[in-house]
């Protein structure tokens, strides 16, 4: 009697065990190892550019006596080549302005046309919205043969200018959707207390939507200086010396000689170029990813 009781009692101590095994398998193999391979694919090409940007030029042409995944000799003689034998503080500086400055242009407009859009409820609102958004699908290989078009007429052809004013056309509708998702989480309760109290709808916008829509526009301000930080096409059509033009396209057009390619100091500018846009990430990711989830909830 004690044996049949005792059995059961044993049996039920080893199913949790049973059960936790199966269960951190599971973790480890629908989790873990997915994500694993994810960051490792995703880290990569940066590990990459790191190796090849300390790398000696015997090591990068020599594969067959040296690792091609690790470095024997580090120099700093690619970065140095990069930073005093070429123009590349005077690139950076500039796609730094043209990103900040069309930056802070499509937010300006994207603010106001979201809250127009959202609180306002004019007739065919909605349909704007759709078309605002519809236009960030518009490929930029088909806008910039007349953009520029315009360009050249106002006089802005190889100026940074143009760039600051261009790159608005597709960061406007995106930010747009961003904020119009972003303010329809704002209760209105709030705005229609402020109306009552006499307040106008920009003093509604400014002391009471704004503050609130902080990691919306983040988010927005995020999204709009990577891309007008990688921006490539029109960087290349409306730019044309070699000291105006942005990281993107300076890398690859004056570090290039014919069929030469200067690897070490490709990669060291693309690893470097691609820092700032990294730390911007980093320093407000729990924004941008609040943002986000808002936006497509609603």
């Amino acid at each position: 009697m004690t044996d049949t009781v005792a059995q059961p009692t044993a049996d039920a101590k080893a199913a949790p065990d049973t059960m936790a095994w199966d269960s951190g398998l599971r973790r480890l193999m629908m989790i873990y190892l997915p994500l694993g391979c994810f960051v490792l694919i995703l880290l990569f090409p940066f590990y990459w550019m790191a190796i090849t940007s300390f790398k000696p030029n015997a090591e990068l042409m020599n594969y067959k006596d040296n690792n091609p995944f690790w470095i024997s000799s580090p120099t700093l003689a690619h970065i140095k080549h990069l930073l005093f034998n070429t123009a590349y503080p005077r690139w950076l500086t500039t796609t730094m302005l043209v990103a900040v400055g069309s930056t802070t242009l499509s937010l300006i407009a994207s603010t106001l046309a979201a809250y127009a859009i959202e609180r306002l409820r004019f007739r065919g609102s909605p349909y704007v919205g759709l078309g605002i958004y519809l236009a960030y699908l518009v490929p930029p290989s088909i806008l910039f043969i007349p953009l520029a078009t315009v360009v050249v007429q106002f006089g802005l052809f190889d100026s940074p200018l143009a760039l600051i004013l261009v790159y608005p056309t597709f960061l406007v509708p995106f930010c747009t959707w961003l904020l119009i998702g972003y303010f329809k989480s704002i209760p209105y309760e709030l705005e229609e207390c402020a109306l009552v109290d006499g307040a106008t709808r920009l003093q509604i916008l400014r002391r009471i939507t704004l503050p609130l829509a902080v990691p919306g526009l983040i988010s927005a301000g995020i999204f709009s200086f990577t891309l007008s930080w990688n921006e490539f096409i029109y960087a290349l059509a409306f730019i044309q010396s070699g000291a105006n033009k942005t990281v993107p396209v300076a890398i690859l057009t004056e570090l290039v000689t014919g069929d030469v390619y200067q690897w070490g100091a490709l990669m060291a500018g693309s690893l470097l170029g691609s820092l700032p846009v990294a730390i911007f990430y980093s320093l407000f990711v729990d924004y941008y990813v609040s943002s986000l989830t808002g936006a497509v909830k609603e």
